[in-house]
């Protein structure tokens, strides 16, 4: 079965930058949507941006034009840019994958932890001066 594993997390200042990635084993990312969501103590967990199988990106409103999510040419490697990092981002990330239909191409559907069937054990991204 699908294992993904994340890093490329820890401690950044405020308005820093970090890259996360994510590597899959035991199969590879081509037959799946893939994304990235968070969890911040005491909050639910959130999707922060998610790529379709036809390669376009969603982005949850409050990472929009701070955020990049991207694959390998290989297609076995996600990665997330994170730019202008507030303290609200600070939380732990996780690399998510699931099957999504090509007839999707609402936010809200990739965004949503729960259609999201193989999960990584999580980064922490930690925003603090």
């Amino acid at each position: 079965q699908l294992t993904l594993v994340e890093s490329g997390g820890g401690l950044v200042q405020p308005g820093g930058s970090l890259r996360i990635s994510c590597l899959a084993s035991g199969g590879t990312l081509d037959y799946y949507a893939t994304g990235w969501f968070r969890q911040a103590p005491g909050k639910a967990r959130e999707g922060v941006s998610c790529l379709s199988l036809d390669g376009n990106e969603y982005y949850t409103d409050s990472v929009k034009g701070r955020f990049t999510i991207s694959r390998d040419n290989a297609k076995k490697t996600l990665s997330l840019q994170m730019n202008s990092l507030k303290p609200e981002d600070t939380a732990v990330y996780y690399c998510a994958v699931g099957f999504i239909s090509r007839a999707a191409t609402d936010a809200e559907t990739y965004l949503n932890p729960d259609v999201m069937q193989f999960w990584g054990k999580g980064t922490l991204v930690n925003v603090s001066s």
